[in-house]
């Protein structure tokens, strides 16, 4: 009978299909959603402040409800079969009021100049380059000033990779370089800025041979560099960037942090560092991120086919240049925290130490926490005192929980 009324009333139909497909496309996309307080329901929803928490088992249905999902052909954001529960803190930022809009629907408007000087500008950013992924190939870093914000926000859309072209390191952020304009007289420990990536890819960023105590850039971060304030990383990928080859201390081939306000934690959240034996990051030390003195969080990211490619340890060994520890991340410092959340490491590589972590507290006050996590396959290097591809004093705290590290 209702076959026959909907044959009959052709308006009718053209009136209900629309509304029945937005009803069941909110319902898949209210699905894939993680709820703040981690029950079934979605109450208080705010698409923009859910932007990485679908579940990709049910994006299908809910890109065929609302339109095409993207593909480059590159490895997604973040570990496919991580499923750890993202608090507040860590989530994307709301983004849907920008500040600066770079570019005006078209793949040329969204050059390295409007970049850089939105980012120097601060506040929230986003992009307009047309419907399609877009390449935006910096001549120049773009730089945080530290006046301006206090928040910046870059988000990409999951359409726009930065790329430094080989040349250039993509984004820096220094408390303490007096360029970027002094605020307080604590640049090691003030609360801003606050920088926010979410739903962009790295490529292609080279820090080599830009550390200068005359510019206060201690070198590191061939994607991106920050020091002081806060530091957030949201669905975001690292693909091919570079530090220099050698140095004791010097890594984080595609991030490196120094001096977070109060010793917070710096966020990594579903992402991905390499992902491909022809996309890893490489550097001295730390093929995916690097620290002195910094707490790192990190929940439902890959870390696959980084290198720490240096030789002679830190300190270094008499007649080497030093470095080659942490394939995928390396902590150095004093008080610190690693807390990793539903993350797989493999394949990363050392010629030294931690194959996977190194993470030595030189005052023996730093732990680790592993929970619903994937460490394996990851390859060379020494001082394994617990766990396999871990470098750490045997006496640090170390819980592992729900995890397999072999």
């Amino acid at each position: 009978m209702l076959t026959k009324l909907l044959l009959k009333n052709k308006p009718l139909v053209l009136i209900l299909i629309p509304i029945l497909l937005g009803v069941f496309g909110a319902l898949a996309l209210a699905e894939c959603i993680a709820d703040r307080d981690g029950d079934s329901d979605v109450d208080g929803l705010d698409l923009a402040a859910y932007s990485v928490d679908f579940d990709p088992d049910c994006l299908g249905f809910v890109a065929g409800a609302f339109g095409k999902r993207i593909d480059d052909g590159l490895p997604p954001a973040g570990n496919p079969d991580g499923h750890y529960n993202i608090p507040e803190e860590a989530r994307a930022e709301n983004t849907s009021n920008p500040n600066t809009v770079v570019g005006n629907g078209t793949p040329g408007s969204c050059t390295s100049g409007a970049f850089v000087n939105a980012v120097a500008n601060g506040g929230i950013i986003t992009f307009n380059c047309g419907p399609n992924p877009v390449t935006i190939t910096l001549d120049r870093t773009a730089k945080i000033f530290n006046n301006k914000g206090p928040d910046t926000v870059i988000d990409g859309g999951g359409k726009v990779t930065l790329s430094g072209g080989d040349k250039v390191r993509i984004l820096y952020q220094n408390t303490c370089d007096p360029a970027q304009v002094w605020t307080t007289p604590h640049c090691n420990d003030q609360d801003h800025p606050r920088l926010t990536v979410q739903n962009l890819t790295f490529v292609h960023g080279n820090a080599k041979g830009v550390s200068d105590e005359n510019t206060y850039d201690p070198g590191g971060g061939g994607a991106i560099f920050v020091r002081g304030g806060r530091f957030k990383v949201v669905n975001c990928r690292f693909f091919n960037n570079v530090c220099d080859d050698v140095g004791p201390d010097v890594g984080g081939a595609a991030i490196r942090v120094f001096d977070q306000y109060q010793d917070l934690p710096v966020y990594v959240v579903t992402s991905t560092f390499g992902g491909r034996s022809d996309l890893g990051n490489v550097g001295s030390n730390g093929g995916g991120i690097s620290s002195i003195g910094v707490s790192w969080t990190i929940i439902n990211s890959l870390f696959s086919y980084n290198r720490a490619i240096g030789y002679g340890a830190n300190p270094q060994k008499p007649g080497t240049p030093g470095g080659g520890s942490g394939g995928a991340i390396y902590n150095d410092g004093n008080k610190m925290t690693l807390t990793v959340l539903g993350t797989l490491m493999e394949y990363n590589e050392v010629n030294e130490h931690g194959a996977s972590i190194f993470f030595v507290t030189n005052d023996h006050t730093g732990n680790i926490r592993i929970d619903q996590s994937m460490i394996r396959n990851n390859i060379g290097g020494s001082w394994y005192p617990v766990y396999p591809s871990i470098s750490m004093h045997s006496d640090t705290p170390i819980e592992v929980t729900n995890s397999i590290i072999e």
